[in-house]
């Protein structure tokens, strides 16, 4: 998505550590009509399937998977939990990840009442690393027997490979800018195409 691209290079910051940092649009300050057209891209690209839910992770993929759904016909969206708390009760799927931002591992929980077999589900994220969250949110869906139709992503790190493992399982993967390589000395950002 070429906005998206021009955001990144214009409003991106490298760091150290592989990391980019795009909170001015993406994922602190949110820029709604950036997502609006996120959600419609993705719908473009995924309008042969059939959607019945979107999951997503807390905290980044919210916003974005929200008014993604807009464009799903307004299907519901779940987001897994980073930690238990008294207001989830009942039964629950609950796996382990890891993260490439935060540096630990942390449980990712969802209630059993909002994802069951039966559901077709679009993943979407923020960003895609080494792919452990979405390993994660994919483990989650298959314990409740759910069918993964898709993984729409805002910014892949192409470099760091979750991507293209996931593509060569057989995953549907449509990220929207995939940077191929950056460079925190200079600030340079190229993308794959």
């Amino acid at each position: 998505m070429q906005e998206l691209e021009e955001r990144i290079q214009s409003e991106g910051t490298v760091k150290a550590g592989n990391v980019l940092k795009v909170d001015a649009f993406l994922n602190h300050q949110c820029d709604v009509r950036l997502f609006d057209r996120m959600g419609s891209a993705w719908a473009a690209h995924f309008a042969g399937k059939h959607i019945t839910k979107i999951l997503t992770i807390e905290a980044s993929g919210i916003g974005i998977a929200c008014v993604a759904a807009q464009h799903f016909g307004n299907v519901p969206v779940v987001f897994a939990k980073k930690a238990q708390s008294i207001n989830l009760d009942g039964d629950q799927y609950t796996t382990t990840v890891y993260s490439f931002t935060k540096q630990k591992e942390f449980p990712v929980i969802v209630a059993k009442k909002y994802l069951n077999a039966g559901d077709h589900v679009l993943l979407i994220d923020d960003f895609l690393a080494n792919g452990k969250a979405l390993r994660g949110l994919i483990d989650l869906c298959e314990a409740a027997g759910a069918t993964v139709e898709g993984i729409g992503i805002a910014v892949e790190k192409g470099f760091q490979g979750g991507g293209d493992a996931l593509r060569a399982e057989g995953y549907d993967v449509d990220s929207l800018a995939i940077v191929e390589s950056m460079n925190p000395e200079t600030g340079e950002i190229t993308f794959r195409h």
